[in-house]
């Protein structure tokens, strides 16, 4: 066994998770809850990742212009929704011009997915992506 401080105890609480509603986790050791902050903020880091997008937008358009969002607020740009253990997403991005916006959007739509379940262990229940802008990057 490594040097790991939490021993064999946290090794167990693990083996005994328990999937709640809501996309919380009860252990032996204590109830472990995803907050929607969090969930956002790992839907619009995996957006800010991924090839073609230039970034993350506000939810609004403001005189039909995107406002490109900074890497402090990206969260912004993500509406989430919870129905019982499941999750949705709204991302609202802008892509850069002369890109396939299918394959981004295709691509957003299986990495947000892939990485929340990953994360989180949580059932994504859908993605709906919103360009709200091109932008030559």
């Amino acid at each position: 066994m490594r040097g790991d401080k939490n021993g064999p105890r946290a090794a167990e609480a693990g083996k005994d998770a328990e999937r709640g509603k809501g996309g919380e986790v009860r252990t032996s050791l204590g109830v472990i809850r995803i907050s929607d902050d969090f969930l956002a903020e790992l839907a619009g880091f995996t957006c800010t990742q991924c090839y073609g997008v230039v970034g993350m937008a506000g939810q609004s358009l403001q005189d039909g212009v995107a406002q490109l969002l900074g890497r402090d607020s990206i969260k912004r740009g993500v509406k989430v929704k919870r129905k019982g253990d499941r999750v949705t997403f709204h991302l609202y991005v802008i892509v850069e011009a002369g890109i396939n916006i299918t394959e981004v959007a295709r691509n957003l739509i299986e990495q947000v997915e892939y990485n929340v379940r990953k994360a989180c262990g949580m059932e994504v229940e859908e993605v709906q992506v919103h360009i709200q802008g091109v932008r030559a990057h």
